[in-house]
């Protein structure tokens, strides 16, 4: 997957599996209809998504990661993600790494740790079509990252980026979390939100936000989200 692109914001990494797809007007195979079942994800060419948290929806139950070796995926989410990418939904992780502002990790074990993600995905025949990290913390001691930003959630700038980079329409898209951080991100960005138990499970009380809907983990939320996307076919 390629790294950070130009335009791209200095407190933001991002990751693309396939550098200049967009969503939104691709030809041929790319465009989606809804009698195609493999091609769920698009509708008369507006591109919609799943956003996922990465800690605690996709790996790593309750804790987070600072390290490769701490980086294991939870049972069932590449299975769930290998889904979405059968069904057409482009997946896109928005997470917040605010432990290179912090120097707990750095950019490079940040993309190390990403690869690994990566390659055990793949392992099981899944992937994902972008990474976007947000690096700023409030209390960072890492200069230009010690602020608050757009792309830190709850604010919903990871989002909007992707909408912006990818094609894609935030209003028919998901946010997948386990936080009321990423709730209201979700939210703000207008997207239909779902609360995995997984994780905090919701219990951070960061934010007041509400979920679409609360499942169990990112396999029931996928289930979910397939199940919405037939019933507006």
């Amino acid at each position: 997957m390629t790294n950070n692109q130009p335009a791209h914001a200095p407190d933001l990494s991002v990751r693309f599996r396939e550098p200049g797809r967009r969503f939104d007007d691709s030809p041929g195979e790319h465009r989606f209809s809804p009698s195609n079942s493999s091609s769920e994800g698009r509708v008369a060419g507006i591109a919609r998504a799943a956003f996922l948290d990465r800690d605690g929806v996709i790996n790593n139950n309750g804790y987070y990661v600072n390290s490769v070796e701490d980086f294991e995926l939870l049972p069932g989410a590449a299975a769930a993600i290998r889904r979405l990418n059968e069904a057409g939904v482009p997946v896109v992780v928005v997470t917040n790494q605010g432990g290179v502002a912090l120097e707990y990790i750095s950019r490079d074990d940040l993309e190390a740790i990403h690869d690994k993600m990566e390659r055990l995905l793949a392992e099981d025949g899944a992937y994902v079509n972008a990474v976007y990290a947000a690096l700023t913390h409030g209390k960072g001691t890492v200069p230009e990252l010690a602020k608050e930003s757009r792309y830190r959630k709850p604010a919903p700038g990871m989002i909007e980026q992707a909408r912006d980079d990818l094609g894609i329409d935030p209003h028919r898209s998901y946010m997948v979390g386990d936080t009321t951080t990423d709730m209201l991100a979700g939210e703000q960005a207008g997207c239909v939100t779902l609360l995995v138990r997984t994780g905090f499970g919701g219990t951070d009380g960061n934010e007041q936000s509400e979920p679409t809907v609360v499942v169990d983990d990112v396999s029931a939320a996928v289930e979910w989200i397939l199940a919405d996307i037939a019933r507006q076919a």
